[in-house]
């Protein structure tokens, strides 16, 4: 995370909120001193008071065999980010830098046993099809006999059990608001315009 502290968002709402529309994060982890990598959609969901994270991977993934010991991740979201050109802003002597939106999800890994992992894949298909409205939802009972249960023998499923959750937002809080609008006129059509405008406003 950016450690600057006008970047970082302390609503734990607008987190997860933000982890649910951005569903497909990178997951980071160290085993057995190797840094790896693999990415995944998620479900998050609240359970007895916790924060968890359900993720299935492909069992050739470079993390899954890793899974059955379980270990500490790292989950990374992203949402829109654009470069920022000194020349949108009114003020002289300003250099380009990166806006964007990202949040962070870490904690302790363990496998899901099969009826959890089914449980995640059937959440993960709602959660995702109820996006294609007014597209009728997909279910796998619509999969020939014995094909989606073939299929399981190729994944495994995993849970992040969340300890720390942050966010950082960064859309030109650090600029005056001359320069801010500048930068949100430059950006154009794109999300973090509005965005860069709103906080901005205080909208």
């Amino acid at each position: 995370m950016h450690p600057a502290k006008r970047f970082k968002v302390e609503d734990r709402e607008a987190l997860l909120s933000f982890l649910r529309q951005h569903p497909f994060v990178t997951i980071a982890a160290s085993v057995g001193g190797r840094p790896m990598i693999a990415q995944t959609p998620v479900v998050v969901r609240e359970m007895h008071d916790e924060l968890v994270i359900d993720f299935h991977l492909s069992r050739g993934n470079i993390l899954a065999p890793h899974l059955v010991q379980g270990f500490r991740a790292v989950m990374l979201a992203i949402g829109p980010d654009a470069d920022v050109s000194p020349d949108w802003y009114e003020s002289a002597d300003q250099v380009p830098t990166w806006n964007y939106l990202s949040v962070e999800a870490e904690g302790s890994v363990a496998p899901l046993d099969e009826a959890e992992m089914i449980a995640q894949l059937d959440s993960l298909s709602e959660q995702e099809e109820a996006r294609l409205a007014p597209k009728p939802l997909w279910t796998r009972h619509k999969m020939a006999p014995g094909k989606f249960e073939a299929m399981l023998r190729g994944i495994i499923g995993g849970r992040l059990f969340v300890d720390r959750l942050e966010g950082n937002f960064k859309l030109s809080q650090n600029k005056g608001e001359a320069d801010r609008l500048g930068a949100a006129k430059g950006l154009g059509e794109r999300s973090l315009a509005a965005m860069t405008r709103e906080i901005e406003t205080g909208r």
